[in-house]
């Protein structure tokens, strides 16, 4: 079996080769524990482990892992309550979270969402399908995730490239300017907006919403055009520098 996944190693913004990206695994039946963690770590990606959410939401304060793969129904606290703890932390508000579970109802899977997850991965499953979903989160929130660490550190050692472009985000933009875009914003797009500043694609941002993926790039394509910019990272960088999701 070829292992696609075999040393995902990210960069980071200097171009620097960092660590393997850290995965948390979160179930209370061992084997499944196993098995998932042995094969994300002949994978190439470093990987930890928890039995409950109690444990895991501990594990998430310490180790900042890089993705979260969590069962749901789990003794002290179930994987509902973990991703709704987790997201509280600002710090982990853009953690790519993968719930895990034999619950199948459509209820369920949306409880999982509103909870916070990113994908819901039904059980049984294979591995190969898990690992395939993990290397698509993780690419996404890499992006996204260096772009909302270089305004969490006010700019703070921005290569000169990152630093015009953030200032050409925001150096036309005047309190008249950014209120009428406040009052633009439909509630369906600040919606969009919020899911877009965790990574999700269209079709992840369909299913929390209840729309086509079509439909949401409707969205997205207004957001761009009312915030005058031109790809999706810049307007999460845009969103964030101005204050327009928490």
């Amino acid at each position: 079996m070829v292992l696609m996944e075999a040393n995902f190693l990210v960069t980071n913004a200097r171009g620097v080769l960092s660590m393997p990206l850290k995965i948390l695994v979160v179930d209370d039946d061992l084997g499944t524990r196993l098995s998932i963690s042995d094969y994300l770590d002949l994978s190439g990606y470093s990987v930890i482990t928890a039995n409950d959410g109690q444990e895991a939401l501990a594990m998430v304060e310490e180790y900042h892992p890089d993705l979260m793969v969590t069962d749901i129904v789990m003794p002290r606290m179930n994987g509902y309550e973990l991703v709704r703890r987790v997201r509280q932390y600002p710090a982990f508000r853009l953690l790519p979270v993968i719930l895990l579970t034999a619950r199948t109802k459509t209820q369920e899977r949306i409880l999982g969402y509103q909870s916070g997850c990113d994908l819901y991965l039904p059980k049984p499953f294979e591995l190969e399908e898990l690992a395939a979903a993990i290397r698509n989160l993780l690419e996404r929130s890499q992006i996204i995730q260096s772009e909302y660490r270089f305004f969490q550190q006010d700019n703070m050692g921005a290569t000169p490239s990152i630093t015009k472009a953030i200032e050409a985000n925001s150096s036309h933009l005047n309190e008249s300017q950014k209120s009428q875009i406040l009052s633009d914003l439909t509630s369906r797009e600040w919606e969009v907006l919020e899911l877009l500043t965790h990574g999700l694609s269209n079709a992840d941002m369909g299913q929390q919403l209840h729309l086509s993926p079509r439909t949401v790039e409707k969205y997205v394509s207004s957001l761009l055009r009312k915030t005058a910019t031109s790809n999706r990272a810049e307007l999460v960088r845009f969103a964030i520098k101005h204050g327009l999701v928490e």
